[in-house]
């Protein structure tokens, strides 16, 4: 089994570059597929094969992270406090916009997380 190694990807013009500090591999390509198989080859060349993943950064994807991540957060929170008022799954998701399968993984979530009260967990709508 190959090791994963997973690294980032900035932008540099039109090409995206990656470096793999830890083996002294860099690579490049215009798409981050390229890119991805390019950062193959050059470990392949120092004597490592590996699964490479790449993470693009910029500042706008640092911004769309940070905002996804508080997205989740939120929603989480905004489940919790309407399962914790025996809101049903189809109402939690009508008002939250989410799926009920995702609220059905928060709700699992939660549980895990903690010994919640019966409340927390209502698997299925009464109605």
């Amino acid at each position: 089994m190959s090791e994963t190694i997973t690294c980032q990807a900035s932008r540099r013009g039109r090409t995206w570059v990656v470096h793999v500090p830890e083996h002294g591999v860099y690579g490049h390509g215009r798409t981050l597929k390229v890119a991805r198989e390019n950062t193959k080859q050059g470990l392949a060349l120092v004597g490592v094969t590996a699964e490479v993943m790449i993470t693009p950064v910029t500042p706008e994807l640092e911004k769309l992270r940070s905002i996804e991540d508080a997205r989740a957060a939120a929603l989480s929170e905004a489940v919790s406090a309407l399962a914790l008022r025996r809101t049903t799954l189809s109402d939690i998701a009508l008002a939250t916009g989410a799926p009920i399968r995702q609220i059905k993984l928060l709700l699992a979530e939660l549980a895990k997380d903690s010994t919640p009260p019966a409340e927390l967990n209502p698997l299925e709508d009464p109605h």
